[in-house]
Formats: structure tokens, C-alpha cells, sequence
């Protein structure tokens, strides 16, 4: 089996009975913990107009966790490019790089991130993104390129700095633009796991090595609830259950705490809904995790998996990432 690092996805979750403020306070405490833990990266998505995801302001988040920690990289999973001009992106992350050197991360993604009313107040046209978003990645790379110097758009602070790009996907479609470009790549598995083996397989066999990566590099994101016992763990995984039965009711409300007994929240058909997109989560205590990793990593062979927790008590939450590290662990020594 090939070894794999782990790292950590954080939407900034909202939950019920909890402020913005305290939110952006767990997301740091979070950080700093896997930095402790020696998790290789945090990264933080850009989400809009949902009242249960607060990493809408990605890049501001993004500097207020890298300068609460030292080493850990820190950056972007991710920004959804079309989104935003490729300038204002380039001189922000620039601006990061330059503040937390060799620490920071831009995944890019080229979903919206919110429903399609919030798209068009952002300033989207849904007609060119699949044109505009490749297009855009180029430009970023131009923007961070020292050759860029005698141009007459340059970004500064950006020009000349080494920002890693890995380019984001919930489908196939990412997949050949990441391999054509010879950039590494993250599939979204965490809600849409549907077309990652397939994603996976076109990535690998069409990889064109680049000055950036001379093979492949794939990130896979997956849900974990690890607790002491895998009763505890079931327990306090239906607050993402509730998390997902909100998206399929396009209820946007904060993160419930765990409930005794999903059946009487959700129908047989919303169950099934809910259980396909969550295919790969991850729920148990430490042997069952170990167990889980070792069979996703057998069929997928990853380089890295990285790991979205909702878990409502920010304690257990901190739990379950130091089980996954320990899980992890094992299976290297194995």
C-alpha cells in the first residue's frame, strides 16, 4: 500500500447556538491542533449565502489562520476562480505568500460555491466558465511568473513567488485540464463521490509532466467522524447527516448537534440520497478508521487524503483528528 500524507478541509462551519466570531475561534484552535498532530496542510473553501459554511471571505481567513500558526501550509480548497478576476486573486494570495513565505496553497475550483440567484450577484456568466476558467489558471500563472516583470498588468505583490496551484474537481471535467497542465490535483469526494475513480483513472493516464509536477499528484477529500467507541462515533455523525439533509432540502440553516435517531429526521428516499453522496465517510474509533483507510487507500492509491470533520462539540472534533492521525500512523508502520 503506498503511503499517503493527510491533511485537513475546514468550511468554517456555523453551528447552532454559536457566533461567526466563534466559528473563526474554532477554526484556528483546529489548525493549530493539526499543526501539532503534523498534518500536512488546512486548507479552507470558498462557500456563498449559506448560513452553516463562514469561509465566504476565503483569502481573509485564509491569512487570519496562517498567522495563528507557524509551520503548517495553509490555503485555499478552494477558491473559485471564476469567481473573481484573476488579478485581484493573484495579488491577494501574492500579498500571503509574501506575509507566511513557503507556507501558502491555492487550489482552485471553478463551481460556484452557492446556488445560481448568489452566482449571478457575484458576477459569473455560466456561459464561458468552461473557456474562462482555464484561461484564468493561465493568467495566474503569467501573474506569479518572473517574465511577467515588462508587462504592462503585473501583480504586486504575486510576481515572481512560489505559489503552488492545484486544481480543484467534482467531476471528470477537472481532471483532463489538471493533467493537461501538469498540476496536481484534489477530488472533492467529501460530497460528490460519484465520478472519482473515474476522475482518478483519466488524471493518471493523461498526465503531461510540467515545470510545476513530473507526475501526477492526487489529493483526495473525504469525510471523518472518529470518536473512542464506534457507538460515539455513529452518534455525533448525525449532526453531518442533518448537515446534508439541509443541502437536499435547500435548508441553509447551522449545524445541528447530533441527534439519538436519524429515521425520525429524514424519509427512506432522503436516507438514500444523503448515504450516496456520503459514500466515503469514515466513521468509527480508531480501528475501524484504521481499517477504512487502509481500504480506501488499497483501491485508490492517493498521495494524499484530507480530511473534513463535522462534528458539532469542538472537543470531539479535535478527538477525531488526532484518532485519524493515529490511524494514519499505524497503517505507515504496518
Amino acid at each position: 500500500m503506498k503511503n499517503f500524507e493527510i491533511s485537513v478541509l475546514d468550511l468554517a462551519p456555523v453551528k447552532q447556538g454559536k457566533s461567526i466570531h466563534d466559528t473563526f475561534q474554532d477554526s484556528l484552535s483546529l489548525a493549530n491542533h493539526a499543526e501539532n498532530l503534523n498534518y500536512k496542510r488546512f486548507w479552507l473553501a470558498e462557500h456563498h449565502n449559506m448560513e452553516s459554511i463562514a469561509s465566504s471571505a476565503t483569502s481573509v481567513l485564509i491569512g487570519f489562520i496562517a498567522n495563528g500558526t507557524k509551520t503548517i501550509r495553509v490555503g485555499s480548497g478552494g477558491i473559485m476562480l471564476p469567481n473573481h478576476s484573476s488579478l485581484i486573486i493573484a495579488e491577494q494570495f501574492g500579498t500571503l505568500e509574501s506575509l507566511f513565505p513557503g507556507r501558502i496553497d491555492l487550489g482552485l475550483g471553478r463551481a460556484p460555491g452557492t446556488d445560481g440567484l448568489t452566482a449571478q450577484a457575484l458576477g459569473r456568466n455560466p456561459a464561458i466558465i468552461n473557456e474562462q476558467f482555464p484561461r484564468q489558471i493561465l493568467e495566474l500563472q503569467r501573474y506569479f511568473s518572473k517574465e511577467n516583470s515588462e508587462a504592462m498588468v503585473r501583480a504586486i505583490p504575486g510576481e515572481g513567488l512560489d505559489i503552488p496551484l492545484y486544481i480543484l474537481g467534482s467531476s471528470t471535467d477537472s481532471a483532463w485540464l489538471a493533467a493537461e497542465l501538469g498540476l496536481p490535483y484534489a477530488f472533492a469526494g467529501h460530497f460528490a463521490p460519484e465520478q472519482m475513480e473515474m476522475a482518478f483513472k483519466i488524471y493518471r493516464e493523461h498526465f503531461e509532466p510540467s515545470k510545476y509536477l513530473d507526475k501526477p499528484y492526487i489529493i483526495a477529500c473525504v469525510n471523518g467522524v472518529a470518536a473512542e467507541t464506534s457507538e460515539e462515533a455513529h452518534k455525533i455523525s448525525t449532526t453531518l447527516f442533518q448537515a446534508f439533509i439541509n443541502i437536499v432540502r435547500n435548508d441553509r440553516k447551522p449545524f445541528a448537534p447530533p441527534v439519538d435517531d436519524m429515521d425520525d429526521i429524514w424519509s427512506p428516499m432522503e436516507k438514500s440520497m444523503v448515504l450516496q453522496k456520503l459514500r466515503y465517510t469514515f466513521i468509527g474509533d480508531q480501528a475501524e478508521i484504521q481499517e477504512k483507510l487502509k481500504d480506501f487507500q488499497e483501491r485508490f492509491q492517493v498521495d494524499e487524503l484530507m480530511i473534513n470533520s463535522h462534528i458539532y462539540d469542538h472537543q470531539k472534533r479535535l478527538r477525531s483528528y488526532e484518532i485519524f492521525r493515529a490511524a494514519a500512523d499505524s497503517l505507515s508502520k504496518a
